[in-house]
C-alpha cells in the first residue's frame, strides 16, 4: 500500500512538472529586468510575466513592450542567442522612423512619449521599417542598446509581450504598454 501512495505522488508531481513546462514554453513565462534601458517604466530587478499567446492571433503593435531573442546583429556583438532583451515597439513594418531634436517621428508625426526617462540626445535619419520587422527602443533612450544602434528586429525573434509586474511588491500591477499617440504639438510632454 505505501508503494501505491508513493507512485500516485510521483505521477502527480510528473504531471505538475509537465504542465509547468508547457505553460512556460507556450503561454507565459517569468522574466527579470537586468538593466536600466527601460526606466522609468521598468526598474532593474523588476520581475515580469511575459505572455506568448496573443501574437499568434495578431501582429505586435506600436507601444507594445516586448521580450525578444537578440537578432543576428547583436549576436555578432557578442550577445548570446538565448539572452533576452526587452524594448518598446516604436515602428511597425512600412513605417518611417526619424529622431531629431529630441523627438521620435513615425511617418513624419511626432510621438508624445510620456514614459521616457529623457528625450534622445542623438539624431537618426529617416529609416523605413522592412516587412516582418520592427523598430524597437528602450524608454531610457540615452542608455539603451536598441534599434537606433543595431537596426531592425525580425518578427520571429519576438518571444512575447510584457503584461504584468509581480515583483517588487510595491510595484505589482499591469504594465502600461500603450504610448499616447497624440502629437507633441497637441499635448504636454512629461519628460
Amino acid at each position: 500500500m505505501p508503494w501505491q501512495s508513493q507512485r500516485e505522488n510521483l505521477q502527480i508531481l510528473a504531471i505538475a512538472l509537465l504542465l509547468a513546462l508547457l505553460i512556460r514554453v507556450f503561454i507565459a513565462e517569468p522574466r527579470y529586468i537586468p538593466s536600466d534601458s527601460m526606466m522609468p517604466t521598468l526598474d532593474v530587478g523588476d520581475r515580469l510575466v511575459v505572455e506568448k499567446v496573443s501574437y499568434r492571433f495578431h501582429s505586435p503593435h506600436q507601444g507594445d513592450i516586448i521580450v525578444f531573442d537578440p537578432p543576428a546583429q547583436l549576436q555578432f556583438q557578442g550577445y548570446m542567442a538565448d539572452q533576452a532583451f526587452i524594448k518598446r515597439i516604436i515602428g511597425e513594418p512600412g513605417q518611417i522612423i526619424t529622431v531629431r531634436g529630441g523627438i521620435v517621428y513615425v511617418d513624419g508625426e511626432p510621438l508624445t512619449e510620456e514614459y521616457l526617462a529623457e528625450p534622445p540626445k542623438y539624431e537618426l535619419p529617416p529609416v523605413l521599417v522592412p516587412a516582418d520587422q520592427f523598430f524597437v527602443m528602450g524608454d531610457n533612450r540615452n542608455n539603451s542598446n536598441d534599434s537606433h544602434v543595431w537596426g531592425f528586429l525580425p518578427k520571429e525573434n519576438i518571444i512575447g509581450r510584457a503584461i504584468f509586474r509581480f515583483f517588487p511588491p510595491e510595484r505589482i500591477g499591469k504594465i502600461s504598454d500603450k504610448p499616447n499617440a497624440r502629437s507633441a504639438d497637441s499635448a504636454t510632454v512629461q519628460r
